[in-house]
This record gives C-alpha cells, structure tokens and sequence, in this order.
C-alpha cells in the first residue's frame, strides 16, 4: 500500500508516534528516531522546513508484512516469488500524484535533508530510490545515498560496477536519473534487491503490489506514481569527495571521490510527506539483509529442501545468515553451505540447521553448534574469497575487489548418527494454573 494508506493505517491502530514540537535535521531528530527504538514516528514541525518527516516505517518484518497486507510467515515465500517472477512491468499512466506540484527553479535546502552523526561528511538522504536506464539493460532501480552540496547537487555514493555505474560507463559517464522519496514498502523492497542484469526491479515491485508509474517531466524515465517526492537530474562526470557517512555496520565509511548530480527539477505531492531511514540501524538493515533470505532461499531449495532463512541482525543483516533444511542426505549441509553463498555473495559466515532449531532465537542456534557440530567434520572454510566492502576486517586494498575468507557451519545431525544425543527431552506438559 502507498505509504499514505500505511500511515493512516498505523495511526488507527496506535503504532504511529507524533511529535508535535519543532525538532531540527541536525542530530537531533535522528536521536529521536534511536529513542523511539525506530518505532514509526511522524514530525510534525522540522526546522527550516515545511514539509513533516516520517521514520521507522520498515524497521521491522511485522511492518512490512502489514503494509503487504500478509502475515510474517509469509514474507519469505512472498518475496521468493516475486523475485522469481518479477512481473507484470508496470502499467505508465498518464497522470500521477507525484506530480501535483513542479518546481524547476530547484533549490534542495528546502528539503528536511538530515545530518545524523558529527562524523558525517554533510547533510545526507538515505531512503531515496534511484531510477536510470542502462542503453542496452533498461530501467533499473536501487538505492543511492546522496550527500548535499548546494542547492542544485549531491555527491552520489555509485558502487563500483553495479547496475548505475555499469550504465555509466555505456554513456560515457553522464546518465539521466531520478530519485524517489516516500515510497511504498514494496517499491522499497524491489529497489534493494539485486536481480539478475536486464530484470526491471519495479517489475518486481508490481508482483508484489500493484505499483503504477508515470513519466518525469525533464528525463526520460519512469517512477512510481504514488511516491511524494521526485528529483530529476543528471549523473555528471564532475567527482566530489562523499562521506564519511554510516554504513550497514553502523561503522562510518571511508571518503570516496564520487559523481556529483545536478538536480533539474522537482515534482511533489501538493502537501508531500519527507520520509527518512536511520543509517546504520534496523530500517537500514531490514532493507539490506531481509531480501537476501529470498534469494538464499531459492539457491538452497536446488540442492535441498530448504524451509527458512534468517539473515541475522547480530551479522549487521549483511554477513551472517542461518538456514533451516530438512534433511535428507548426509551431504544436505554441505550443499547448503555452498548454495547459501551463491544466493548472497556478500554473505560472510552461515550456519546450517535442521527444522527442529528457532533459527530466530541464537541460543537455539547456539546449541545446535554445541552439540551438533564437529569443526574438523563439518567446517566448510573457503579463504580469498570474494567479500563485502562492508566487512572492515577483509581485504580492502585500494583499487581492488573486497576479499575474505568465508566459513560455513554444518549444525545437521549426523543421518548415521540420528538417534540418542541430539533430540532434546520435553518434560510432560501440565496446566499450572490448577496447582497454584
């Protein structure tokens, strides 16, 4: 649902926090955000500013399954399929509320653009979608982190040799591009999920939900019609150092020289809704980790049955992940292991479990591994691997490609060895309340 409809949703049901009273952009609304643990907040009043800011909409899976209109349980298979099947592409109408208003003579100060830490190199916006067309790909979709420099520009924050700088570098290092701010969960969702080269994310987010787009005004591109806020602009060939600016681990990344983008026009709702994530915490991490378990999910499902993937929170939702399988040959794990690093390259360390563990709860997890688990046995370690720019214990040498040595953790039972001294014993089950 538009986050409008979610909003009113969660203030029916007591979920949504007001605050009334003027805050400002500079630290101290992103230590609010942290107060409130990122439960949904909605501000009211920002200083120099007229447009209010909402927070913590995706801070947890109970979020997102309730703006998806489904349970928890649901999710993974949810966002499986729509990952499998990332279509219909959506539908282009000729009008759409984003649009209400359009404002050529740009000037971003206006936004409520925060500064979250005193380490952070400028005011920066992190829950912005990027839309550009790759010349040979098409539309593509994902996140950029843009840090302000005046009026007219951001510095972008471009991984190297993903989808925009891919495109990038088909046009000759300047490229077309419009950023979205107040997106649907499912917008949200399909823009932080990495599909295969040529698949249109949005495609994805119209299997989700059904999410209509309308023509920008000064690109060529599309976006959602319902979002509050668009940017449309250029990716120049002027660079810019970015950052520092907390990343995934919640640990401030390192200065980059990165492309400057220069902002043509603006079009908004007539009353548009500013909606911010908290770096380096649970919104960040929900949208990061959470469509990795899909993926995983469907990797491990090849080789074995797989019945569910958590991507741990303790793991900074990018390096760890646990996986449930029912097994059914001695080999079931180790195969695991393997196809879980297919599913996310990124994925650091993994641990394999059988379906009578709470792959949610790390003591269950914890014990499997105690008793279960024999390091020279069930060990898969796989050194100079490709590794996550995110992990600051890898290889991070300048000009080269994040390198790390990656573990996996066979946690099955032995099917030799099923019997006595891997079942837990339940105690008989009684009715307190009869005996007190």
């Amino acid at each position: 649902m538009g986050i409008r409809h979610f909003l009113k949703q969660l203030e029916a049901e007591g979920e949504l926090t007001r605050i009334r009273k003027e805050v400002s952009t500079e630290y101290e609304m992103a230590g609010i955000i942290d107060a409130t643990d990122e439960r949904p907040v909605f501000f009211e009043k920002v200083e120099k500013a007229n447009i209010p800011v909402v927070a913590g909409l995706v801070s947890s899976k109970e979020l997102v399954a309730k703006a998806l209109n489904i349970e928890k349980p649901q999710l993974l298979h949810k966002l499986s399929n729509a990952i499998s099947k990332p279509f219909p592409i959506p539908e282009i109408v000729p009008k759409g509320e984003c649009q209400q208003v359009v404002e050529k003579n740009v000037d971003l100060t206006n936004l409520p653009i925060m500064k979250y830490t005193k380490k952070d190199g400028g005011k920066y916006i992190a829950s912005a979608i990027a839309i550009i067309k790759d010349p040979e790909l098409g539309r593509n979709t994902c996140f950029h982190r843009l840090m302000l420099l005046d009026q007219k520009r951001f510095v972008a924050r471009i991984v190297e040799d993903r989808g925009t700088d891919t495109a990038l570098k088909k046009s000759g290092g300047e490229l077309d591009i419009a950023f979205c701010i107040g997106n649907s969960t499912a917008v949200l969702l399909a823009a932080s999920t990495s599909l295969p080269k040529g698949v249109d994310e949005l495609g994805m987010a119209n299997a989700l939900e059904k999410t209509d787009l309308v023509k920008c005004q000064t690109v060529d591109l599309e976006v959602p019609k319902d979002c509050e806020i668009v940017l449309e602009g250029r990716v120049t060939k002027e660079m810019a150092p970015e950052g520092p600016f907390l990343d995934l681990t919640g640990i401030p990344d390192k200065v980059r020289q990165q492309p400057v983008v220069e902002i043509s026009c603006i079009t908004s709702r007539e009353k548009p809704i500013y909606q911010t994530i908290l770096a380096g915490r649970k919104e960040h991490r929900v949208l990061m980790g959470m469509p990795k378990e899909p993926t995983i999910f469907n990797e491990t499902n090849k080789v074995c049955e797989c019945k569910d993937v958590y991507i741990t929170n303790g793991g900074c939702s990018w390096l760890h992940a646990v996986v449930q399988i029912t097994k059914k040959k001695p080999d079931d794990g180790k195969k695991a292991i393997k196809a879980a690093f297919e599913g996310h390259r990124s994925l650091k360390h993994c641990v394999i479990v059988d379906n009578d563990i709470n792959i949610y709860d790390p003591n269950e997890v914890e014990w499997a591994i105690a008793t279960r688990f024999q390091a020279n046995r069930d060990a898969v370690i796989l050194p100079n691997q490709r590794g996550s720019s995110l992990d600051p214990s890898g290889d991070l040498s300048e000009g080269k490609k994040a390198k790390t040595c990656k573990m996996g953790l066979d946690a099955t039972i032995p099917l030799t060895q099923t019997g006595k001294g891997f079942k837990k014993e339940e105690y008989q089950k009684v009715d307190l309340e009869a005996f007190l």
